[in-house]
């Protein structure tokens, strides 16, 4: 019998981090986005979840219908869109706890980007521009 090794098996660098930590660090990415955006997430529910979909290599999901396609007309009477953040899969692909805040800010705002309506190519340039912030902040 062939084993497939996970992907996101536990990290050989670091320990598991706390999830009430981990929680923690979700809402603190959420707080980190600029007011004008985060006054208009409504009906949201963010959640966080140990491991992603089998057959899936996913570290946060958006599922619901995308701000620009919401209308009075049209969106009434929907069950909350929701955002998962993944927690094994962050941890796995991050060798330190500051590795990791920085995967759930950048996972949190990519799925907040799929809330507005952005589509992969323009959230990996916000997500270039973010970085190279950080590493700037950081020098």
């Amino acid at each position: 019998m062939n084993r497939r090794p996970n992907p996101f098996g536990r990290s050989p660098f670091r320990p598991p981090l706390d999830r009430t930590r981990f929680e923690e660090l979700v809402a603190e990415a959420l707080d980190e986005i600029p007011s004008r955006f985060r006054r208009l997430i409504e009906n949201v529910n963010v959640m966080v979840e140990d491991d992603c979909p089998p057959g899936t290599n996913l570290l946060g999901l958006y599922h619901g219908v995308p701000y620009p396609h919401r209308s009075p007309a049209s969106y009434g009477n929907y069950p909350p869109d929701v955002i998962v953040i993944y927690r094994r899969p962050i941890e796995s692909v991050s060798r330190t706890d500051d590795d990791i805040k920085d995967q759930v800010r950048d996972t949190v705002l990519h799925e907040v980007g799929h809330y507005f309506g952005l589509g992969e190519a323009e959230l990996r340039q916000i997500e270039r521009a973010v970085r190279e912030r950080r590493r700037g902040e950081r020098t």
